[in-house]
């Protein structure tokens, strides 16, 4: 519902600039400032479009998916929190990924989880890496942070529910569980790799969508 009300102002302010800015003649120095308002009200219109599919309740229905395009979406709700924490993006994306079968929200969810948890593990900022591409019939999905690291001995807890090693006030020790269990409903799977004050990497992969040739 909040996501609805912005987006009616959103979309005054973006038609009142460009109005104004038809207005000008080129070389004004105004047009300049009104060029920014538009592209950022554009930008605040994404962010709050994407925030809507984030939350849309969309049961298990699934579908082919383009994984690049899920993690952008992502992506674009948290870029203003990563950059406040200091967090530059490494973004590896392979383009013409083969597409899996999945929930777009639920996938969603799990990005964001592991992104939110790779924000936390950084704390004096550092570099999110993001990759993608495809081996042997899979999509793979790569999450990694240069962060503080997983103890070895919490490596095999942190899919566990309820088990963190965040404050009360940070984490539930919920999100990885929950991640785990929308993998595995994808028929996919996750791995973790990590070593204290290096930093750690998240590893996904699905299932491509086997497309069917015809042989004449």
């Amino acid at each position: 519902g909040v996501a609805h009300e912005v987006n009616t102002p959103l979309a005054v302010i973006t038609t009142q600039a460009q109005m104004l800015a038809r207005q000008l003649e080129p070389n004004d120095p105004r047009t300049r400032t009104l060029d920014k308002i538009i592209k950022q009200s554009f930008r605040a219109s994404e962010i709050v479009n994407n925030l809507l599919k984030f939350s849309r309740v969309s049961g298990s229905e699934f579908a082919e998916l383009d994984l690049n395009r899920v993690i952008r979406e992502t992506v674009s709700l948290v870029e203003p929190m990563l950059k406040a924490s200091r967090i530059s993006l490494n973004a590896q994306f392979t383009p013409a990924l083969p597409a899996v079968y999945g929930n777009s929200g639920k996938l969603q969810q799990v990005f964001m989880n592991l992104i939110m948890n790779a924000r936390d593990a950084m704390p004096r900022g550092g570099e999110l890496t993001l990759a993608t591409e495809a081996e042997n019939g899979s999509v793979l999905v790569e999450v990694a942070d240069n962060g503080v690291g997983i103890p070895s001995e919490h490596l095999n807890k942190i899919f566990d529910p309820f088990f963190t090693t965040k404050s009360t006030s940070r984490g539930t020790g919920l999100g990885l569980a929950v991640t785990y269990g929308i993998i595995r409903e994808h028929a996919g799977q996750i791995r973790v790799e990590s070593a204290v004050g290096r930093g750690t990497t998240f590893r996904l992969e699905f299932p491509a969508v086997r497309k069917e040739v015809n042989v004449t």
